[in-house]
């Protein structure tokens, strides 16, 4: 769970042993977290402690899409891992209690799994999502360990219907704290608003991009799988991504 905003950035991913975890068709629980389905809404409970800083995370998440849509798309030739945009177009209801605050708006809500771990993959990828006044524009940009390159990009409308689209020309995007090369496929000049994340191999990004309809807000993810493999960087996870047994 991740919050940005005024009040200071909240952060939490603990990753939890198998005795912690349950899982149903409608329902899935993780420690005291959990997400469930209730007729056409997924609402999520979550009750985490942020890191590094420690402060209590509590509060419900409330996601109605407008369609589920059922497309799934291979990210790397053998198919061994996939990306599938489960709720492109959703309303989103947030009430939390600890910190203080709630707001509605749109949502979008994917999953990605696979049969091997990603860096055993990848070198990097680079992913995109933007939102449209009915819908979403998405774009995936990925290295494969070997070095193969491979682009797609999707319209998604709100009833879940989904058109492939022209894959719009890479622009190179200013080098973070941590030296993260980043960039971004896109038709025309975008605006960095905010760096949400930054860290050795991984950033997330608010952009402000053109789109047919006009501006339009993006989020936008840079993975770099090379660096992530760097024994550094993995004994500095748990500082991110503590382990509970």
């Amino acid at each position: 769970m991740a919050l940005y905003g005024e009040g200071g950035h909240r952060w939490s991913m603990t990753e939890r042993g198998k005795r912690s975890i349950s899982r149903s068709p409608a329902r899935f629980d993780i420690g005291p977290s959990a997400m469930r389905w209730e007729g056409g809404t997924l609402v999520i409970d979550i009750d985490e402690v942020t890191v590094p800083v420690p402060s209590r995370l509590r509060g419900r998440v409330r996601l109605t899409p407008s369609a589920l849509c059922a497309h799934e798309a291979r990210l790397d030739p053998q198919g061994l891992h996939v990306w599938r945009p489960v709720a492109p177009f959703s309303r989103i209801e947030a009430e939390f209690e600890k910190p203080g605050l709630s707001w509605s708006g749109v949502g979008y809500h994917d999953s990605n799994w696979g049969a091997v771990p990603l860096e055993d993959s990848f070198e990097s990828w680079v992913w995109s999502r933007a939102a449209k006044a009915d819908g979403a524009a998405i774009i995936y940009d990925t290295v494969l360990k070997g070095g193969a390159t491979s682009a797609f990009a999707l319209e998604i409308a709100a009833d879940g219907r989904v058109a492939e689209a022209a894959v719009p020309p890479r622009r190179d995007m200013k080098a973070t704290f941590w030296r993260m090369a980043r960039h971004m496929r896109a038709a025309a000049p975008f605006k960095a608003v905010s760096l949400l994340e930054d860290s050795p191999f991984y950033t997330r990004t608010l952009l402000r991009v053109q789109t047919e309809e006009g501006e339009a807000d993006a989020f936008h993810e840079s993975l770099s799988l090379a660096r992530f493999r760097n024994p550094v960087v993995q004994m500095m996870l748990p500082f991110r991504m503590p382990r509970r047994g």
